[in-house]
């Protein structure tokens, strides 16, 4: 195997290990695997340059052909120091979590979840007006010619169908929001006791 060859498999390997760790729900795996991941990067990186050379400087009788590309190498360095900035934030981030509720777990906001709802219920009323418009075109289309009292009670058994099913949602959609609100009251929002202290 050609050392371009084993930077590529190295390089491939710590870059899927970081990105399996940072998928999890802790602070402190996810600062590991944006680490090892960076790392990768940087792997990654240096095995474009290709083979090892003469240093890149380019004085008199220097072989130009020979010389290693220092491109490579200039931004696997300022990838480094965006990698130790990183780093130090998220170990900050962290450590204020672990003081303020004694773990690093990441909880889901309380938002996205109600935005998440909304998108439910718009999603799910649309499927219901077009079932009721539907079965309202089926029976119009199944209505014999006298039954125009006929078609006035089954437009109203849809529609009071409809209607029902709406209800039903909308019920299940307050529940949900209830949930969501009383657990919001009992585990408090991180972000407020973040920031809370430092106003």
């Amino acid at each position: 195997m050609t050392v371009t060859l084993s930077l590529l498999f190295v390089g491939g390997v710590l870059f899927s290990a970081g990105a399996v760790l940072m998928l999890t729900r802790a602070l402190t795996r996810i600062l590991v695997g944006a680490v090892i991941m960076g790392n990768g990067v940087n792997v990654l990186i240096l095995s474009t340059a290709g083979r090892a050379g003469q240093p890149a400087l380019a004085h008199p009788g220097a072989d130009l052909s020979r010389i290693t590309d220092p491109l490579p190498q200039v931004m696997v360095l300022t990838a480094i120091v965006i990698t130790l900035a990183l780093t130090a934030f998220m170990l900050a981030m962290a450590y204020r979590s672990w003081q303020l509720t004694g773990s690093d777990e990441v909880r889901d906001d309380i938002e996205d979840r109600r935005v998440a709802l909304r998108g439910e219920e718009a999603a799910e009323r649309a499927r219901l007006q077009d079932e009721y418009w539907k079965r309202r075109r089926q029976q119009l289309s199944a209505v014999p010619e006298r039954g125009a009292v006929a078609d006035r009670r089954r437009l109203t058994r849809v529609r009071a169908e409809y209607l029902r099913s709406r209800f039903r949602l909308r019920r299940r959609l307050r529940a949900a929001r209830a949930r969501q609100a009383r657990a919001a009251n009992l585990s408090g929002d991180l972000w407020d006791n973040v920031l809370g202290e430092d106003r």
